[in-house]
């Protein structure tokens, strides 16, 4: 429990978004040296697993077709995040049938794959903080008509069937997408210059 008797509170350190835990410091004497207290927080910090979350973004051959591939690695780099891994590949209707493979029984599955294979596609892995989630809000609605204005979707695509981009749908899927579409000597663990300025305190 957090001690009360004599004490006040002179400090409250907490980086919601950061690497470092939650903690107060609190001292009867300001000229005390700052000591924990481990008092419970409603709110738990983000770890260095969540700041290391990874996502698989795939710039569809439609997007690659209209030199999208710029705008779309910008707007990642501009929201923080960081690349780790970047590929111009032909798919493989292997590696696109394991991708898509909880589709195979829908009536547009090999429409698809003949789409997929119409020309290259650009792999990416992505880190940082949410960014599974955060990247699903950055791309938009699988429908384009659906997707809101400022999204890669909604202002790059009108219909679904070309609809730009592919990003993972939840951390089990962009595990699972990454190992498929890359292998691990192709990600690049690195340190990125403004990771202090976003995360720490």
């Amino acid at each position: 429990p957090p001690p009360t008797d004599g004490l006040k509170t002179v400090l409250i350190s907490c980086q919601r978004s950061g690497i470092q835990p939650c903690r107060c410091l609190c001292s009867s004497d300001l000229n005390e040296p700052f000591r924990e207290c481990r008092a419970p927080h409603p709110t738990p910090c983000a770890g260095i697993s969540e700041l290391q979350e990874r996502t698989l973004i795939a710039v569809k051959p439609d997007g690659v077709q209209r030199r999208l591939v710029g705008d779309v690695i910008q707007r990642f780099e501009k929201r923080g995040f960081k690349l780790v891994g970047l590929k111009l590949l032909q798919a493989t209707e292997g590696i696109l049938a394991e991708h898509y493979h909880e589709l195979r029984r829908k009536p547009f599955y090999h429409d698809l794959l003949q789409y997929m294979t119409s020309g290259p596609v650009v792999a990416m892995v992505w880190e940082g903080y949410n960014v599974v989630k955060t990247s699903r809000a950055m791309v938009g609605e699988t429908n384009p008509a659906e997707a809101k204005p400022g999204t890669v979707r909604g202002d790059f695509s009108v219909h679904v069937s070309r609809n730009v981009v592919h990003a993972s749908d939840s951390v089990e899927t962009a595990q699972r997408e990454i190992s498929l579409w890359f292998r691990s000597n192709e990600l690049i663990s690195w340190d990125c210059c403004d990771h202090k300025v976003m995360y720490e305190p």
